[in-house]
This record gives C-alpha cells, sequence and structure tokens, in this order.
C-alpha cells in the first residue's frame, strides 16, 4: 500500500509541475485553488487505490473549484457506485460529477 501511495503522489506531483500554469494561465483558477484541487484529486485517487473494488487505472479523476469529475470504465454498476461514493466521502470535496462508463 505504501508503494501506491508512493507511485500516485509521485505521478501528482509530476502532473502539478507540468500543468500548474496551463490552468492558471486560462484564468480558470488562481496558483493557489489549483494546488488544493490537485491535492484533492491525489486523496481521491489514493483512496481508489487503497480500495479493492475499484481499479484506480481505469477510472480517471480531475478537480476544479472542489468537483470532481470521475471518468473511465468500470466492469459494473457497483464499481461506478462505489468510485462516486470514495469521492463524496474524500473531506474536501464539494461535489462530484459521475462519468464512469459502465461496459
Amino acid at each position: 500500500m505504501k508503494l501506491a501511495h508512493a507511485v500516485l503522489a509521485a505521478a501528482a506531483t509530476l502532473t502539478l509541475v507540468q500543468l500548474t500554469g496551463c490552468a492558471v494561465a486560462r484564468d480558470q483558477q488562481s496558483v493557489g485553488s489549483y494546488i488544493d484541487d490537485a491535492a484533492l484529486t491525489t486523496r481521491v485517487k489514493a483512496r481508489m487505490a487503497e480500495d479493492k473494488t475499484v481499479s484506480a487505472t481505469s477510472i480517471s479523476v480531475e478537480t476544479l473549484k472542489g468537483t470532481v469529475q470521475l471518468s473511465g470504465f468500470a466492469k459494473s454498476a457497483e464499481e461506478r457506485s462505489a468510485a462516486e461514493r470514495l469521492a463524496r466521502s474524500t473531506p474536501g470535496v464539494q461535489a462530484v460529477r459521475n462519468d464512469i462508463l459502465v461496459r
């Protein structure tokens, strides 16, 4: 589990470094808000990685101003619901948009 956390943290950090200027440059949000959203995304992905019923690699998580958007594919409606439940129960998440498709 610790390795999964480290990998997720490293991926989030790399994404943050690569994309920090993009969202801020388009006037979508401030740097502080962007960093808060990146932290939320990392927390949601970490919770999914810990949960055996959710495939964290098949579900994408993006956050904008506290609203988490889930996308990707789930194997069942139960997995789709579990991913949404995990995201909603993550501290700091204000809303969840579940665009996960069931295959």
